[in-house]
């Protein structure tokens, strides 16, 4: 048996372009080949750091091919200058289970989360969206800036963070975009001013106020992926129409989404639409341009497959 292909952190990046990669996710979304059970999470007790997380992705595309990530959360790696994230995609054939490549995990877990913002953001955003706050400095940040950029008209991008030189660093990697390009601390000026949001954090409580939310706004909800993580408040969830990726994830795993379901204020109905039923035409995206859009995103195996079916190539 022929050893598998070893694709690292550049090679996915080179191969895993914007927009290409948001068309092969609206492809894999409404390929009905696509099958992905729901994915193993657990948590995993740290001596003396906080919990980390254990999350199993497999998903496959009837006669062609399977898969199955491996990615683990540390969120007190960073004291010990790690990564936060790590983990590793297996690409196998679906004919015969033979595994054709191993990818980086978290290059292809920061392209195909920021693909899918930007995938949303095709139905949710407005046609005229120029101006893009980015709430966050992790590894996310840079890959959701340009993945925005490649749907929407984007001239002007704000890094926010708690952090100014973290949120410089991050504006920094993106002068290549040759945008114009912020780093600030103060989230709520940058997000009134924003017409496209994308917020990626680890946040167990918001970061982003509803209040602060201009007429129009597009909300990109990507860092909370557990019940207990918030990054936005119930007023933002009140005002805003509601969308998530999937609704079998989300609606079970997205703090932001399950709290308030929990506590009554929104029931499932309340959620418009997800990907399957947007890029289907089942589900109607923005439809007013006035109007506040919110997009919550919690991953699908689906998106890994197809980033990996992409970077790898026939």
């Amino acid at each position: 048996m022929t050893a598998p292909q070893w694709f690292d952190a550049d090679a996915v990046r080179a191969r895993l372009t914007f927009p290409a990669l948001v068309d092969r996710l609206a492809e894999a979304f409404a390929d009905p080949a696509m099958t992905v059970p729901m994915r193993h999470h657990h948590t995993v007790p740290v001596p003396d750091a906080p919990d980390a997380t254990l999350l199993l992705m497999p998903a496959w595309r009837h006669g062609k091919h399977l898969g199955l990530k491996s990615v683990t959360v540390f969120p007190g790696n960073g004291r010990r200058s790690l990564p936060a994230i790590m983990g590793v995609y297996l690409l196998m054939s679906g004919e015969t289970g033979a595994p054709i490549a191993l990818l980086d995990g978290p290059m292809l877990t920061v392209r195909r989360t920021a693909a899918a913002s930007a995938l949303a953001a095709r139905f949710l955003a407005r046609k005229d969206a120029h101006r893009l706050t980015v709430i966050g400095t992790g590894a996310l940040a840079p890959h959701l800036a340009e993945a925005h950029a490649s749907v929407r008209p984007i001239r002007h991008i704000t890094i926010a963070g708690r952090t100014l030189d973290k949120a410089q660093q991050v504006a920094a990697q993106l002068a290549p975009l040759g945008l114009t390009v912020e780093a600030t601390t103060d989230i709520a000026d940058a997000v009134r001013r924003a017409d496209v949001i994308s917020c990626a954090t680890l946040a167990q409580e918001p970061v982003v106020r509803g209040d602060w939310l201009s007429p129009g706004a597009h909300l990109d909800l990507v860092g909370g992926f557990t019940p207990t993580m918030r990054e936005t408040d119930d007023r933002a969830i009140t005002r805003a129409e509601l969308y998530c990726d999937t609704r079998a994830g989300a609606l079970h795993e997205a703090g932001d989404l399950v709290q308030p379901l929990k506590s009554g204020l929104i029931s499932e109905a309340s959620v418009r639409g997800d990907l399957f039923e947007l890029v289907r035409g089942q589900a109607l995206g923005r439809r007013d341009d006035t109007a506040i859009t919110l997009f919550k995103s919690v991953g699908t195996a689906i998106e890994d497959l197809a980033a990996a079916e992409l970077a790898v190539g026939p």
